[in-house]
């Protein structure tokens, strides 16, 4: 593993995008680091055939996927530097009309996830089960939308679904437990039928067994409830 390919080594080139961009969300890029990593490697969206599907809810924090992208040819540095800018391809929320690697374009919160569940639905129809993981930000569980979603997804068994929460407990405004609080979530997706993980967010080994153990499930959806810190690093 070389240098700039280290969870420490994305975290510096995202932080070099939202430089030259003058704006952007830090704090959320660097906590889930290691959980979009992981599942970047999992699936593998830079192969003829990928090995599954991965949806950032969490648009915002959009900059660690562009630096794996970058990392795996599928960007270059130079336009790496217009994220953010007018008539670039590389917007604050990922844009899947002018980046067909990307699986869905986000915006509001919430939404990313709805379409992670279809996607799942979508597969299971075709026959086809191919994994499918969304990555979640912790303030963005306050969105109804996200409920309704997982309320579908156990209904219909998803288990090829692993959503991921980067639980950081802070959102752009203040702590969690200001705004909304979220606890007991272990409880909460337990309710809704989830099958639930908790982990050391920033413990790759760690992510990986909890990675594990969700597949092993054939009867509904897991969800990777991860402990990280905001702006870690």
């Amino acid at each position: 593993m070389s240098e700039s390919t280290t969870p420490d080594g994305i975290r510096a080139r995202a932080l070099a995008l939202l430089y030259h961009a003058g704006s952007g969300h830090p704090g959320g890029v660097l906590s889930q680091t290691e959980l979009v990593g992981e599942v970047w490697s999992r699936c593998e969206p830079w192969a003829e055939r990928p090995n599954g599907r991965v949806v950032l809810s969490k648009g915002h924090s959009v900059a660690t996927l562009y630096t794996l992208a970058g990392l795996h040819g599928m960007l270059d540095e130079d336009e790496g530097k217009t994220l953010r800018k007018l008539n670039s391809r590389l917007q604050g929320h990922g844009h899947a009309l002018t980046l067909p690697w990307l699986e869905t374009s986000t915006g509001s919160l919430g939404q990313g996830f709805s379409f992670a569940v279809g996607l799942a639905l979508g597969l299971r129809y075709k026959r086809d089960d191919t994994p499918v993981y969304v990555v979640l930000g912790d303030g963005e569980l306050q969105e109804g939308q996200v409920w309704e979603a997982a309320m579908a997804a156990s209904h219909f068994g998803l288990h090829q679904l692993t959503a991921v929460v980067d639980y950081n407990k802070m959102q752009s405004d203040a702590n969690n437990d200001e705004i909304m609080r979220l606890e007991p979530l272990v409880d909460k997706w337990s309710a809704f039928g989830w099958h639930v993980l908790e982990t050391d967010g920033h413990s790759v080994p760690a992510i990986a067994r909890a990675f594990d153990a969700a597949h092993s499930m054939k009867d509904r959806p897991s969800v990777l409830i991860a402990h990280t810190v905001k702006g870690k690093g």
